[in-house]
C-alpha cells in the first residue's frame, strides 16, 4: 500500500470507527487501523500511533463523534445526561498529550457544536458532530495546501532543504505543513533537494518524513540531528522549514525537541528558518513560550526502544522533553493559510487573524 494514496486520519461511518496509519508500524509496515472505544482513541494518540497537531486534531474530531454516536441511544430521552457524558469524555481525549493546540481546540469546537444543537433531538445533534468532524478533516487538507503555496514562493528551483521531525502529509491529512511547499514545487518540476534529520528519539524524520518524501520521488537525503550544522556549513542548505504544536502570540513556537538547536545553527550560518504553521495551531491566549506546557515522555524512548538491548545503564535518569521552544528572534517567517507572518509576531499574527476573519 503506498501511504500516498490514502488519508492519514478518515472515518468508516458504516462501522462507526476511526481510521488511522499507525505510524509506529512505518516505514516496514503501512497498517491501517480501526479506533471505535474510547480508550482505543485515547491511546492512539499517546502512543503516536497518530500523530503531528493536524492530524491529532481530525483523530479528537472524529474520535470524539464517534463516541458521541455510541451514546446516543443510551441517553435517548436524557439530554442532560448526553451533555455530561460527552463532556467527560472530551477531557478524557484532551488529557493525551498537552502540548499539541489542535486537540483541544479540535474538541473544543465539536463541544460548541453540541452546545447549539440543545434542544434538538438526539439522532440532530450527533449528525452536527459528525458534519463537523468532516468540516475539520476537509478543512486541513484545503489549509495545507494553502501554506504550500505561500511557503513555494520563498523557494526556488534546486534550492535544499532541511526538515525535522514530520510535519508531512504524515502529520496531516494530505500534503503535510513543512512538506506541502515541496509537494508543490514538485507539481512545478522543481527539483528540491531535501535533507531530513532523524529526530531522536522517536525517530520521526528518519521513518516517517524520509519515508514519505522518498515514496514520492523526492531527492530525499536522511541525516543524524548532530549533523546538520555540518551540512549548513557546506553551504547545501537554503531554506529550513518545520512545523509546530503550538505558536506563541509573540511567535516563540513549540516544535519536537531538537528545532531549536536547528534555528540556532541556522543563525549562525545565516539560513532562513520557516515555521508552517496553521492558524489552528497558532494560540493567541499564550502570551510567550515560556507559557507553553512542554510533555515530558518516558526515559524508556531514550535507552530501550529502538535496540535489542537497552543502550544506556540500568537506572540512569533520563531527560526527555517531547519538545522545545524556538525563540521568536530565530525565526525568518511564519508559514499560515492567510499568508507569511514576519517580525514583529505580536502584529503580523494579528493582521493573519484579521484576514481570516474576513475571509470566513
Amino acid at each position: 500500500m503506498n501511504i500516498m494514496e490514502v488519508d492519514t486520519v478518515d472515518i468508516d461511518l458504516d462501522e462507526n470507527a476511526v481510521i488511522i496509519i499507525d505510524q509506529t508500524k512505518l516505514p516496514n509496515e503501512v497498517v491501517l487501523k480501526k479506533l471505535r472505544s474510547p480508550k482505543e482513541i485515547w491511546e492512539a494518540i499517546y502512543k503516536l500511533e497518530v500523530r503531528g497537531a493536524p492530524a491529532i486534531g481530525v483523530a479528537a474530531a472524529f474520535g470524539i463523534y464517534v463516541i458521541a454516536k455510541d451514546l446516543e441511544e443510551q441517553y435517548k430521552e436524557d439530554e442532560e445526561g448526553f451533555f455530561l457524558a460527552f463532556h467527560k469524555q472530551k477531557e478524557y481525549l484532551d488529557s493525551a498529550r498537552p502540548t499539541a493546540v489542535n486537540l483541544s481546540w479540535a474538541l473544543n469546537r465539536m463541544e460548541k457544536v453540541l452546545e447549539k444543537e440543545k434542544g434538538k433531538t438526539r439522532q440532530k445533534q450527533v449528525m452536527a458532530l459528525q458534519k463537523e468532524a468532516i468540516a475539520i478533516r476537509d478543512e486541513d487538507i484545503r489549509v495545507c495546501r494553502s501554506i504550500g503555496e505561500y511557503g513555494v514562493t520563498l523557494l526556488k528551483d534546486g534550492d535544499g532543504v532541511l526538515t525535522h521531525c514530520n510535519a508531512g502529509k504524515l502529520a496531516t491529512i494530505r500534503y503535510g505543513t513543512a512538506t506541502s511547499p515541496i509537494y508543490v514545487a514538485k507539481e512545478k518540476g522543481w527539483n528540491i533537494r531535501v535533507y531530513c534529520d532523524e529526530t531522536r528519539p522517536l525517530l520521526q524524520g528518519a521513518r516517517l518524513t524520509a519515508f514519505e518524501l522518498f515514496e514520492s520521488g523526492i531527492d530525499t537525503t536522511l541525516l543524524c540531528d548532530n549533523m546538520s550544522s555540518a551540512l549548513m556549513k557546506q553551504n547545501k542548505v537554503n531554506a529550513i522549514f518545520v512545523g509546530c504544536d503550538r505558536v506563541a502570540a509573540n511567535g516563540d513556537t513549540a516544535n519536537k525537541i531538537g528545532t531549536s538547536v536547528v534555528a540556532a545553527v541556522a543563525k549562525q550560518y545565516g539560513i532562513p528558518l520557516y515555521i508552517a504553521a496553521p492558524t489552528s495551531t497558532i494560540d493567541m491566549n499564550c502570551k510567550s513560550g515560556d507559557d507553553i506546557v512542554i510533555e515530558e515522555r518516558d526515559g524508556k524512548e531514550v535507552t530501550d526502544m529502538w535496540y535489542e538491548k537497552p543502550m544506556a545503564p540500568k537506572g540512569v535518569k533520563v531527560f526527555n522533553p517531547a519538545f522545545d521552544v524556538t525563540d521568536h528572534e530565530l525565526i525568518a517567517g511564519i508559514v499560515t493559510e492567510y499568508g507569511i507572518a514576519r517580525a514583529p509576531y505580536t502584529k503580523s499574527l494579528k493582521e493573519i487573524f484579521q484576514k481570516k476573519k474576513q475571509q470566513i
